[in-house]
Formats: structure tokens, C-alpha cells, sequence
């Protein structure tokens, strides 16, 4: 069970009992967020993009992950950033890969042909079943959530619009993913826009594109160690 952390709001003085956050980790594995005992909360002013994240290395697989920076909302009003140890270098140069370990065997991919969206969600399915998910529906959601898969420990979108992904797109599919305790994977047809790759990359999240034959190719490092290792959980 998470400790709490006693935490005084800079603003009234008054302490207050917090319960650091625990995000999943691509592996699988829950991260408790290293809240600091005897660190300086401040004042949060106003939110900047910088300022919503903080860097944490998984315990497990020693994986870092980008995660939203802890908040508390104080009686007086202020809201108050409570501090968190800072992230060690990440341990070794396969760190980012996940756990070492044999490539997974499996038989020869079969494409399926897109000549329409439908298609291209049909096509990403049968990939995430190729790499190892299971119990693999389509979204009955998707105007909401913007997902457009659900599986045993996947959310996955596919963007098959002419237009590169965007950075907005990455984030709210990451978002889901944490809502569900999920992997999120992300497929495109046109590729991604350069601060969508970037954000992706940080939050360890694996992006494939896609053409018309339907076989998605990996674009970053999760989506090659995806490929190599399967799901976490397979």
C-alpha cells in the first residue's frame, strides 16, 4: 500500500495528507511516483507543458516513462505542484528496450488490402493479433475517445487520412492507455508529424505506419522492441 506524504501548502502554511500517484508501465509493472518528503511544494501559477510532466524510471524493467507531474488542490485554493526525485539515467543502453530476452517466433504476416478506413482498422487488428494481443473488438466509442481497437492490454488508433498524425492525437490515445492500464499503439497511413514522433518517443508509446498492402512497419524503438519482445504480458 502507497504511504502518504505530508505536504504544506506554501501558500496558507496548512499540511496536508497526500497519496502519491502510480501510473502502469509499458511492462506491466506500477510506478509510484518518488514524491519527495522533505521537498519544497510550490505554487502552481499557471501550467505549461513542461510543467505538467516529470521523468520516472520504472523499478522493474528500468524503463522511463513520462508521467503527470502530482498535484494537490489545498483548502485555501492554491494549487500546489508537490515535488518529485528527480529520474536517474536510465539503466543501461537497453533500458528504453525493456526486458532482454529471445525475439518471439512467429509465422509470416498476412496483410490485409486498405482501400477504405474500415480496412485500415482491419488491418491493424489482425497485426495486433500477430504480435500477440488478444480478445481484439472495435471501439464503440470511438467520436469520444478517439480509440478505435480494444484488446487484452492494448488500446490502439489508426489514422488513415492523408494528413500526418498530429501531437494531440499521441496524447489523448496515451491517456486512454492509462485509463485502461493498457499499451497504447498507434498506427498511420501518412506518418507523423515531427513533435507527434518526438512525444511518442518520450512517452514510450510504438507507432507504425502503414500502405496500402496493410503492413504496418515500425517507426521508433517501442514499436521495434514490441515487435521483437511481444506485449508485456505475452
Amino acid at each position: 500500500m502507497t504511504d502518504h506524504v505530508p505536504v504544506r501548502c506554501p501558500a496558507c502554511r496548512r499540511e496536508q495528507s497526500f497519496t502519491p500517484p502510480a501510473f502502469p508501465c509499458a511492462c506491466g509493472a506500477p510506478v509510484t511516483l518518488p514524491v519527495l518528503r522533505d521537498g519544497s511544494p510550490e505554487e502552481l501559477g499557471h501550467r505549461t507543458w513542461e510543467n505538467l510532466w516529470v521523468a520516472v524510471n520504472c523499478p522493474s524493467c528500468g524503463r522511463q516513462g513520462h508521467w503527470p507531474q502530482p498535484e494537490l488542490g489545498c483548502d485555501c485554493g492554491a494549487v500546489v505542484r508537490v515535488p518529485v526525485a528527480a529520474a536517474p539515467p536510465p539503466v543501461g543502453p537497453g533500458a528504453t528496450a525493456g526486458p532482454g530476452g529471445p525475439a518471439v517466433r512467429r509465422p509470416a504476416f498476412r496483410p490485409v488490402t486498405i482501400r477504405t478506413a474500415r480496412d485500415a482498422v482491419t488491418a491493424a487488428a489482425q497485426y495486433l493479433k500477430w504480435l500477440g494481443f488478444h480478445s481484439l473488438r472495435p471501439s464503440e466509442d470511438r467520436a469520444v475517445s478517439g480509440v478505435d481497437l480494444y484488446g487484452t492490454g492494448v488500446v490502439a488508433q489508426v489514422d488513415p487520412t492523408t494528413r500526418p498524425t498530429g501531437l494531440r492525437d499521441i496524447e489523448c490515445l496515451w491517456l486512454n492507455g492509462l485509463h485502461k492500464s493498457a499499451m497504447s499503439v498507434f498506427f498511420s497511413l501518412a506518418g507523423y508529424a515531427r513533435e507527434a514522433r518526438a512525444r511518442a518517443d518520450a512517452l514510450h508509446l510504438p507507432l507504425f505506419i502503414m500502405d496500402l498492402t496493410g503492413t504496418p512497419q515500425p517507426v521508433n524503438d517501442p514499436a521495434d522492441v514490441l515487435i521483437r519482445m511481444g506485449p508485456p504480458d505475452g
